[in-house]
């Protein structure tokens, strides 16, 4: 009989997890937390989802479609949706068809399949500075190596970014996290270097349709599309997904590329989840086609239009003196940099847990974790009195974290 006072040796953990950080489930169990302004995750409104018109599509898909619904689908993805989102995203010089098209589990599975097929490790990834926390998190265990792209500094040299990288990474529409609207010139000189060096240029747009002044930038898809008219066959892979126009709960998202990029891309998914879910793919379908999403987008701006104003005023008022900031004209980040070089922002996130609210420390964004001054706000989940009462929580934290620093 072996002995059971030795202890059984189990093989290691993969290395990865010993880099990963924490920054994520600590916003999304903010949730939990009693009377705490959660001003850290990039979550929508829920008063905005059509709840009894999606309960009454899932009715009737699963009673009139219950193959598609309820049983394994195409890896990707239902020929209708596919078919549905070539016409939504197709222009007189993009030409896209359902070959153009992989359907995804959300946009977090777009990226996580983006570092399987093109990422070896210690491959280089370009990437715009700061970067998008579930990005890096998707990549991590291919341990990349980044090449940060200050895309709105003066002296960013595109072609020499994207030069020998496996890809590019952009979010152009109001980045996550900075807010940032990357501007017609800048989009021009990112597709030219793509298509000059072939490297891959993803795009990856959640944030698109949040538009709260001027009028939509062309996106880089279209862009790369009008250098070659024709099929679309260029370096340029779009990512998008409901999660901010419907729900994130359907986890719907999608990817517009290349025909064989879409081709790997689907070879990959197959390893990691065989399809997406029919039921929400279904869903998603019925409410594109009954205009759903149009219908309550003016509702939507108009709610997060305000909640950009009140969170910005709430700044103003309570931390003028300690914080830097731009207005963003759409999406759902205010990103926010110290004044005093003291503020160290991963320590003020526990004094501002302290106090009853939560922020993202700019390091999470940081590849290297180096940037320690700057923080995330979101506005889109409270009302304004709840983001004022969050600006003065973040208010005592400061002090608080300025006076331990000394």
């Amino acid at each position: 009989m072996p002995d059971q006072t030795v202890p059984t040796m189990r093989p290691a953990f993969a290395p990865w997890l010993s880099r990963s950080n924490d920054v994520t489930s600590v916003f999304l169990a903010a949730g939990q937390v009693p009377d705490l302004v959660n001003l850290a995750g990039g979550l929508p409104e829920p008063s905005v989802w059509p709840v009894a018109e999606l309960a009454d599509l899932a009715a009737e898909a699963i009673r009139n479609h219950p193959d598609e619904t309820l049983g394994y689908g195409p890896i990707p993805g239902l020929p209708a949706l596919r078919d549905l989102i070539a016409a939504r995203f197709s222009t007189e010089a993009l030409r896209l068809s359902r070959e153009n098209v992989l359907i995804t589990t959300g946009g977090m599975q777009a990226l996580e399949l983006m570092g399987k097929v093109l990422l070896e490790p210690g491959g280089t990834v370009a990437a715009q500075s700061p970067a998008y926390l579930g990005a890096l998190d998707a990549w991590m265990p291919h341990a990349p190596r980044y090449r940060p792209m200050r895309i709105e500094g003066n002296d960013f040299d595109p072609h020499a970014a994207l030069a020998g990288a496996q890809f590019a990474y952009t979010v152009p529409n109001f980045s996550n996290p900075s807010g940032r609207l990357v501007a017609l010139p800048e989009r021009q000189a990112l597709v030219a270097a793509a298509h000059a060096t072939g490297t891959w240029l993803i795009e990856d747009d959640p944030y698109g349709a949040l538009y709260y002044e001027g009028e939509p930038l062309p996106r880089l898809l279209e862009l790369s599309a009008a250098e070659r008219p024709g099929p679309y066959g260029g370096p340029v892979v779009y990512m998008g997904s409901l999660s901010k126009e419907l729900a994130p709960g359907l986890r719907i998202g999608w990817v517009i590329a290349a025909p064989e990029m879409i081709v790997a891309l689907a070879t990959a998914k197959q390893g990691s989840d065989m399809c997406t879910s029919g039921l929400s793919q279904m869903l998603a379908l019925r409410a594109l086609q009954a205009g759903i999403t149009d219908r309550i987008r003016p509702e939507v701006l108009a709610i997060y239009r305000a909640r950009r104003d009140a969170l910005c005023a709430a700044l103003q008022a309570h931390l003028a003196g300690e914080l830097d900031w731009q207005v963003p004209v759409g999406g759902m980040f205010v990103w926010a940099t110290a004044r005093d070089p003291r503020l160290d922002t991963d320590r003020l996130l526990h004094h501002a847990m302290a106090e009853g609210v939560c922020i993202s420390p700019s390091s999470a964004f940081d590849p290297e974790g180096l940037d320690r001054r700057s923080l995330r706000l979101n506005f889109t989940l409270n009302p304004p009195e709840r983001l004022e009462e969050g600006c003065r929580r973040l208010a005592r934290a400061i002090r608080a974290a300025l006076a331990e620093a000394g």
